[in-house]
């Protein structure tokens, strides 16, 4: 396993090689949720190997950033960005890749707090191929629901709040499924285990709102663009459990996930003409490899010489 990891991580302020980058098994984070996560992944460029493509960067690190105030940390994204790009050219991957960098609370402290307690910041990578499988998934509706931002900070990626995530996944897949859909506290569709969620009924490309208790998701922000862009009516509104088993088109979204159609929700077949989805998948993936000129502010270039 050790060897699809990048072999240099960011570590306490320091380039170091990944197997050295521990934290102690006292550390708060550990013990009370206390960090914040991001994603994002890189390619080599297809027509240019001496470079990498990370899509999306400034996004991303705004996110990290923003997430790390809900910690009471201070973290400004330039900062993020810069270190990013330092860690890639250091890394200088030759396979798709995707990077994890976390901010947390670093200190060795018992009590549940966010002030007065050390925080830190670390980035490292793996290799990663297809996260779920592109030709499609089945979903079943779990029996956990998605927290309230009133609990949580649901805008943050805080670690804490995914073990939600995991407890349906494990539910999913333990019962014959791929992936778990999470209703909210009002019983309608919220998102999946770690990705957003979209379908299709008579032509409308519908998704649940920020009010609805879901990520604000980058991935799901670049198909609201596209979408638009190809002139696709869109939806931002409430969805029902319902809907999903009548739909045209169902499809997840994230920066692991990318675009994957879902082919079965509970015992409801979907049809396997996805023409939407298709589209939407083929024009994200030519913005990520840097095909489409009206979409390069998308995409950072980071030379490997």
């Amino acid at each position: 396993m050790d060897d699809q990891f990048l072999p240099i991580a960011y570590f306490q302020n320091k380039f170091v090689p990944f197997k050295e980058a521990n934290i102690s098994i006292a550390t708060h984070a550990l013990h009370y949720g206390t960090g914040a996560f991001g994603g994002l992944r890189g390619i080599p460029d297809p027509q240019k190997p001496e470079q990498i493509l990370l899509f999306r960067l400034d996004r991303h690190c705004q996110r990290l950033s923003n997430s790390a105030k809900f910690l009471n940390y201070e973290l400004p994204a330039a900062k993020i960005e810069q270190i990013i790009v330092n860690f890639v050219q250091k890394n200088k991957p030759d396979k798709p890749f995707y990077i994890r960098p976390f901010v947390y609370s670093s200190g060795l402290g018992i009590a549940p707090r966010l002030h007065k307690i050390e925080k830190d910041f670390f980035v490292y990578g793996l290799e990663m191929g297809d996260y779920l499988s592109p030709d499609g998934i089945s979903c079943r509706i779990s029996s956990w629901y998605r927290q309230e931002d009133r609990s949580l900070p649901l805008r943050g990626k805080i670690s804490g709040a995914y073990i939600t995530s995991a407890l349906a996944k494990t539910e999913a897949v333990e019962s014959g499924f791929d992936e778990a859909i999470l209703m909210n506290s009002q019983g309608k569709v919220c998102e999946a285990t770690g990705m957003n969620v979209f379908l299709i009924r008579n032509g409308v490309l519908i998704t649940p709102g920020f009010e609805q208790d879901i990520l604000e998701g980058i991935t799901r922000d670049s198909v609201l663009k596209i979408a638009q862009d190809l002139s696709f009516p869109i939806q931002e509104r409430p969805v029902d459990k319902t809907e999903l088993f009548i739909a045209d088109e169902v499809f997840l979204c994230g920066t692991a996930a990318k675009i994957t159609p879902v082919k079965r929700v509970e015992s409801y077949q979907l049809s396997p003409n996805r023409p939407m989805t298709e589209k939407i998948k083929e024009k994200l993936t030519a913005i990520t490899e840097n095909r489409d000129q009206n979409y390069q502010g998308w995409v950072n270039v980071i030379p490997l010489d």
